[in-house]
């Protein structure tokens, strides 16, 4: 408070005067100046999680992890993070596999009703694109739409149907023999390949695809890509595709291990399966 540093030197009258300032405003300042700031270990905490989670958690995310040490409600939260000037990643768009009419479409099966009752019932899968040095990648995950897991993935630098199936193969082997769940997809051109239909009819999985140009129909993996989108690429600088491929791998990590949901009541997804199966045990 530049009053106060030169009061020595001036008289206060003469101070007050030049900075506009009411001698009761000035004595008020003064003596907050001595309080304690109101919740100094909470926001510690909270800019120590925002910052752990690099910018990716949002007042709700935020107020779930403090709430594991300290009681307070969400508004506090949120008021605390404007004033701490912590604010949450925003979301951009999205590649199409669309090629025209390749092969024999699916019937919407799953029809939007992404509720499932327990893991491996509904799985849901596209395929989207990251551009960095003039080169493309892209990214084939296998999603469960009962906790939003990412059962298994492949990324690489080519679009070749072999990111497909080699992704499908992969949730094929961790997937119980006793499970069989819907897999949706849009209408893109691998999911009407004979090779990647054969391989979920062997299986005895039930193909479902989105309507044409229906996005929403596909949205647990739309809204994926989107926060994938938002947290690790936007906004960041990579040097190689390889760099980029590695950054997909640790957030999918990250993202399955790590990253609570507040529709998960506060758990991560690979919390969420291993608790619905300890309970149905």
């Amino acid at each position: 408070m530049i009053v106060l540093a030169l009061k020595n030197e001036y008289s206060l009258k003469h101070l007050l005067n030049a900075v506009e300032l009411p001698r009761s405003v000035f004595y008020y300042q003064k003596k907050s100046l001595g309080k304690p700031v109101p919740y100094q270990e909470e926001r510690k905490l909270i800019s120590d999680i925002y910052h752990e989670h690099k910018g990716r958690y949002g007042y709700r995310r935020v107020h779930l992890e403090l709430r594991k040490t300290y009681k307070m409600n969400k508004k506090t939260v949120q008021r605390l993070m404007l004033e701490l000037g912590l604010k949450s990643m925003v979301r951009p768009k999205k590649y199409s596999s669309y090629k025209g009419e390749q092969g024999q479409v699916a019937p919407n099966v799953l029809k939007r009703d992404f509720n499932a009752d327990k893991p491996d019932e509904k799985w849901v899968t596209d395929v989207t694109e990251f551009k960095v040095k003039g080169q493309k990648v892209y990214l084939s995950p296998v999603i469960d739409t009962f906790n939003q897991e990412v059962v298994a993935y492949r990324v690489e630098k080519h679009v070749r149907l072999t990111l497909v199936t080699g992704m499908l193969e992969d949730s094929l082997a961790k997937l119980d023999s006793r499970s069989k769940p819907i897999v949706h997809s849009d209408q893109g051109w691998q999911y009407r390949h004979s090779k990647y239909k054969k391989m979920l009819k062997d299986a005895g999985l039930t193909q479902s695809m989105s309507r044409k140009g229906n996005c929403l129909d596909n949205a647990v993996a739309e809204n994926f890509f989107a926060l994938l989108k938002t947290e690790m690429y936007h906004g960041r600088k990579f040097e190689s595709a390889n760099e980029l491929i590695s950054a997909i791998k640790e957030y999918i990590t990250y993202y399955n291990q790590k990253r609570i949901k507040v529709k998960l009541k506060g758990l991560t997804p690979v919390e969420y399966r291993n608790q619905a199966l300890k309970e149905a045990a």
